[in-house]
């Protein structure tokens, strides 16, 4: 039995596989691995093509190559598919494209700050500002996908050794579509806050814009470089997020800009947790960054070691919430500030803990990297209310 790639540009070496014709036949009809099990439920774009390999003989019936089309490489389906099937599974890529787990964190970030703003100034609250607050939002969005967009474009030979379900590195989205996108992001972000939030928030959505771009593209790249790339995350993620959107929710409630201790509480926390993710995203992916000469600190330093450098970065930003809830009680509620913060170092000991049993499988890296997402998107949701 091969599994051969499908016919797209981006093509991915063969895979050939021995098996005997009674798995081969189960393989039709219920998976029994998680190749067979992926091929299953139709998850990544690869045919099914059977050779006469099977040590038993083979009916001419079985021996025509079968096809499992789980490919939905844009421009690339027949033309016997449906337009609805070809739309659907466009919207698929591009969905996959934005990198979901971003933008949760980004759009929960957004609703987190301007409740606060709202919660502060309650009786300037007024409806008209609604469809404004959308606007910024789907600029923000924008924005996310620009920046993960431009870098999954140079980074299609990484992604096929890191993340083969990328839409690029899988086949499923075409690289002059892929350039669409970017181009479509970038240029609506900056005329909605180009038009809507004056040139201090324009200026620096154009910074956020710009950093994001040289981390990715040649000749900066600058994502071979461990200190500069953490650092760009670091400030998009961190500064540039929480202060402007703070910013903008105030200047739009016709109020200065003016610093408070909760803002600067989740500025200086998501700062640091974004250098957090900056350094253990490479985690899952220290085999394909070694193979393309990526120099990070989980290639230089070791998965082990990265994976508590970041736990306990984490854990000294929860010890600090807890002290400022205990020392500072006339800005921040103690009820919820101690129990909330003592809960997520808990859970994040577990999970370290959890890792270190597994041996640092990449099963067990990847869950680790997805649970410190889920601490971030905690964080943003208790803000509105510390």
């Amino acid at each position: 039995m091969e599994l051969s790639s499908c016919p797209t540009a981006l093509r991915s070496p063969a895979i050939t596989l021995k098996c005997n014709s009674s798995y081969y036949t189960n393989l039709l009809t219920k998976p029994t691995s998680k190749i067979s099990y992926l091929l299953y439920r139709n998850q990544y774009p690869i045919g099914l093509n059977y050779q006469r390999s099977c040590s038993k003989p083979v009916s001419k019936r079985l021996q025509r190559p079968i096809s499992i089309r789980a490919c939905t490489h844009v421009g690339a389906a027949g033309p016997d598919r449906p337009v609805a099937d070809k739309i659907s599974d466009f919207k698929d890529a591009c969905w996959r494209f934005l990198r979901p787990h971003t933008i949760r964190g980004t759009t929960l970030g957004s609703f987190a700050l301007v409740a606060r703003a709202l919660i502060e100034n309650s009786n300037l609250i007024k409806w008209s500002l609604l469809l404004k607050a959308f606007s910024g939002l789907f600029a923000l969005i924008c924005g996310n996908g620009y920046i993960v967009g431009i870098n999954q474009i140079y980074d299609i030979g990484i992604d096929k050794v890191n993340k083969p379900y990328l839409p690029i590195a899988a086949g499923d989205l075409s690289v002059q579509s892929a350039w669409l996108l970017v181009a479509f992001f970038a240029v609506a972000g900056l005329l909605i806050v180009g038009i809507n939030f004056g040139p201090f928030i324009f200026s620096l959505y154009t910074l956020g814009l710009f950093l994001g771009t040289i981390y990715s593209v040649p000749p900066f790249r600058m994502k071979r470089f461990p200190v500069a790339a953490f650092l760009i995350i670091a400030t998009v993620r961190g500064f540039l997020l929480n202060f402007g959107v703070y910013y903008a929710t105030r200047a739009a409630l016709g109020l200065p800009f003016e610093w408070s201790a909760p803002v600067i509480f989740i500025t200086t926390f998501v700062t640091l947790f974004a250098l957090v993710i900056a350094i253990t995203k490479d985690l899952p992916d220290v085999e394909g960054d070694r193979k393309y000469q990526i120099s990070t600190f989980a290639t230089k330093l070791g998965v082990r070691n990265i994976a508590f450098l970041g736990s306990g970065i984490l854990l000294m930003n929860y010890i600090v919430s807890i002290l400022a809830a205990i020392y500072m009680p006339q800005a921040f509620k103690r009820w919820l500030m101690i129990p909330a913060h003592m809960i997520f170092a808990l859970g994040l000991i577990f999970q370290a803990r959890a890792l270190e049993q597994a041996n640092y499988t990449k099963e067990a890296i990847s869950a680790f990297y997805r649970f410190i997402w889920n601490l971030f998107y905690a964080e943003y949701a208790i803000f509105p209310f510390i």
